[in-house]
């Protein structure tokens, strides 16, 4: 944090409870601690005695840990615990400590309060809750003015009250960074907007519509308005209830908090009215011309041959594909607007399409069915939506949308574009997807390796993770192509610091090492799951003469060597054997006096005990071998023939306790997300390794 932006800060404190501020511009102070320890001791929010002072410092310091991604929620169950018997954070009465902690969660922006209404931390949202309702007006001053700026760069003094306006018509403050999402939506009143985010039920929510669910929300909550979900459910070809379930599950595991959902075919009827009258007006009109042709056609700027038919002619025509009749189904409903127009979605786009296909909802009624461009204008609209989010491929679209709602004569709908969320060697297209869905080359939407919601959470990413990613990548126009490593290495400083370690060993070739002094009958010591993290609990160790070790180890070792046996102490290798088969077998004797500094080598190991469990581990590839498709550029070319591996293991018998969707590190292997938990001794636990962030080779 710069210097300029706490000394705001400071300012904007003393303005926001009423106080003079004009001894501090005569002065300088510097940092954070000291900019607040003054505006504490001039409005009174300083402790009564020394002690409190000194407590007060204590939480001062301890502030920043809420703008450290890995350090927040352990930051929350910290301070979730201290206040459980407590009102505020210091003695009994409010003080500059309170500010200083409940501003750091509110510049947290969505990952706290998406903790605050999950009522996760019960104690501290209570203490949030009743300082915002004492103190609301003025720290909202203190969030708008000085958190808001916590992602700007840079930016020279003189360039700091400059505007401009961006593509959308938002307002954008000179020398800010454009990967935030301190933008503003245009001609936006506070209480006043009302979003929607609007999915086609065509498939699982994936890792590009989760940016436009938060977005939604983003703005919906920094205005104070609403959010809506709406399923554009206008091709019955494409569209099912186990989408439409599905994407309300996905949707609720994001955290969005919505108002109500609505479906595009709750205004069929109203559509077709609307149809039917733009074709009385002589702004619509039906068309039998074969697809192929009319695409060419609107390419080369040719007038329809059915253009100028009449009134009486087009609604007969539409009676026909509204009965569903072989006639109708030869036609269409186009948009009279502009075939001239050098943006060729002007050029009569389709409105209406006859479809004998039932409906996901309301089965067989219709035999027609409008296009989304036709729709969602109309429905904007309609539902008193204020800000229609629309990613930036849309954007030769936009005149077609104000044109329309022009012609439907109906209030015009702000369109707001952000980029489009594309990843490295990643098919985000729904039809794609469905083709590995429907060839059985993945297990389902919610396979490991789709980019999907479910597909990411079951690989073992944590929605925490996913909501910092893309909050960083803010309200940007500009398109870039993702890295996953960047993704999850957002997750492993979330997962490190408080998943349980456990054991494994990779059965293939493992090796058998006897330390001659080993323990004449085994016993068990209960350490740490985790050494520094005690919520992970503990786990019970036993320490046999004989244990197994990786092979990949052993092949390292040499004779006489010293090495570390993890959580036990130091072994000395006697004797390394070898027999015909290849297969080794080691002798050693225990030197737990000595010091693990001096040894190169860190081994992991299992007891030679019948508790050991069976693990299946496995390893996971991206689906495609290029990291990014060119137009035209077919997907089945880039085909990756091995996407999975799988790795059989033993494990520490610990794990037998282990859940679905329990995540864990396998010391030396990595990070893994179980699966499919012990059910009996015969069914190995499956694991899915979870990408740490680091480059990783192709499997073999």
């Amino acid at each position: 944090m710069t210097c300029s932006l706490c000394f705001s800060f400071s300012l904007c404190l003393l303005k926001a409870f009423n106080l003079r501020f004009a001894s501090i511009c005569r002065r300088n102070l510097r940092g954070v601690s000291a900019l607040l320890r003054y505006f504490g001791r001039v409005s009174n929010l300083c402790g009564g005695d020394a002690f409190q002072d000194a407590q007060i410092v204590e939480w001062l310091e301890y502030a920043p840990v809420l703008s450290v991604g890995s350090a927040f929620e352990n930051a929350c169950k910290h301070l979730d615990e201290y206040l459980g018997s407590r009102t505020f954070l210091v003695d009994h009465s409010f003080s500059i400590a309170d500010i200083a902690i409940w501003t750091g969660l509110a510049g947290a922006g969505l990952r706290w309060e998406s903790l605050r209404k999950s009522k996760k931390y019960v104690n501290l949202t209570r203490w949030y809750s009743s300082i915002l309702a004492e103190h609301g007006d003025a720290l909202n001053q203190v969030t708008g003015a000085y958190v808001g700026k916590k992602g700007s760069a840079k930016s020279k003094e003189n360039t700091a009250s400059q505007q401009s306006k961006g593509v959308n018509g938002d307002v954008v403050k000179a020398g800010t960074n454009r990967g935030t999402f301190e933008v503003d939506l245009p001609e936006a009143e506070v209480g006043k907007v009302k979003l929607r985010f609007a999915p086609e039920p065509s498939g699982y929510l994936h890792i590009g519509h989760s940016k436009a669910a938060l977005l939604n929300q983003y703005f919906a909550q920094r205005y104070q308005g609403q959010v809506i979900v709406r399923f554009d459910d206008t091709n019955p070809a494409k569209e099912s209830n186990e989408f439409v379930d599905n994407l309300l599950k996905d949707i609720e595991t994001l955290g969005i908090k919505y108002e109500t959902v609505t479906y595009t075919s709750d205004y069929f009827p109203e559509l077709m009215e609307m149809a039917e009258k733009l074709i009385n007006e002589g702004k619509a009109y039906v068309d039998d011309t074969p697809r192929e042709e009319m695409q060419k056609e609107r390419m080369d700027g040719i007038e329809s041959k059915c253009r100028n038919h009449s009134k009486e002619e087009n609604l007969k025509l539409w009676e026909q594909m509204i009965a569903g009749s072989e006639r109708g189904r030869q036609c269409c409903v186009r948009g009279k607007l502009d075939m001239q127009d050098p943006n060729k979605s002007l050029r009569d786009p389709v409105y209406y399409r006859c479809n004998p296909m039932p409906h996901h909802r309301i089965g067989s009624k219709y035999k027609v069915y409008p296009t989304y461009d036709f729709a969602c204008p109309f429905v904007d609209s309609i539902e008193g939506i204020t800000h229609a989010l629309r990613s930036s491929e849309y954007h030769d679209r936009n005149a077609q949308y104000y044109r329309i709602q022009d012609d439907m004569g109906l209030r015009r709908v702000h369109l707001y574009e952000f980029s489009r969320l594309n990843m490295v060697y990643t098919l985000l297209s729904k039809r794609k997807l469905l083709w590995f869905v429907q060839n059985e080359k993945v297990n389902g939407w919610d396979d490991p390796r789709f980019p999907t919601v479910q597909g990411i959470v079951r690989r073992g990413l944590k929605v925490e993770a996913l909501i910092q990613f893309i909050l960083e990548q803010g309200a940007s126009k500009n398109l870039n192509l993702m890295e996953w490593d960047k993704l999850w290495t957002i997750n492993k400083k979330i997962i490190d610091p408080v998943c349980p370690r456990h054991t494994a060993v990779i059965e293939e070739g493992r090796v058998l090492l006897t330390l001659s002094n080993g323990p004449e009958k085994p016993f068990v010591r209960i350490i740490p799951r985790h050494k520094k993290y005690e919520g992970a609990g503990e786990k019970a160790t036993t320490f046999t003469r004989s244990i197994w070790i990786d092979r990949a180890d052993a092949e390292l070792i040499s004779v006489d060597e010293e090495v570390t046996l993890m959580d036990w102490g130091n072994a000395i290798v006697k004797k390394i054997e070898k027999d015909q088969d290849g297969n080794l077998a080691l002798t050693g004797v225990l030197h737990l006096e000595g010091s693990v500094k001096t040894t190169k080598l860190k081994l992991t190991w299992l007891p030679e005990i019948d508790e050991l469990v069976k693990l299946s581990l496995m390893e996971f590839d991206y689906l495609i071998t290029k990291k990014k498709l060119e137009e035209g550029e077919d997907f089945l070319d880039v085909l990756n023939p091995c996407t999975e591996k799988e790795t059989a293991a033993l494990g520490d018998s610990n794990m037998r306790n282990l859940k679905r969707g329990d995540v864990l590190q396998l010391e030396r292997k990595g990070y893994f997300r179980c699966d499919v938990p012990y059910l009996r001794p015969s069914k190995p636990i499956v694991l899915f390794a979870i990408p740490d962030g680091r480059q990783q080779a192709g499997l073999k």
